[in-house]
């Protein structure tokens, strides 16, 4: 697995301090959307090495960070550019449409 584990601990230093965009992917075990993008998000952090780095956080694993960012439904992906979201997306997105947001950021 190439993306990063987040934790309330970890969020600050490997997400707001990064200095390349973050892809956070904001899930759940018990979350039946959440396995199905799963895939997307491994392919996407492999296809974006170097660009942009790719988290996960479980939200039950990530109170404090989940509820910051007013996670109310999972998935949702935040990407964060410079410390600051960028763009939100909630539910099961296409990779053609987060590839399109990726690249547009970059």
């Amino acid at each position: 697995m190439s993306e990063v584990v987040l934790t309330d601990a970890n969020f600050e230093e490997e997400v707001l301090k990064a200095t390349e965009p973050v892809l956070v992917d904001f899930w759940a075990t018990w979350c039946g959307p959440c396995k199905m993008l799963a895939p997307v998000v491994e392919e996407l952090a492999s296809e974006y090495a170097g660009k942009v780095k790719v988290c996960k956080l479980d939200v039950d694993q990530g109170p404090e960070t989940s509820t910051k960012y007013r996670i109310s439904s999972v998935p949702t992906l935040i990407l964060f550019h410079n410390g600051a979201v960028s763009e939100q997306w909630v539910g099961l997105q296409s990779k053609a449409a987060l590839q399109e947001k990726l690249n547009a950021l970059l």
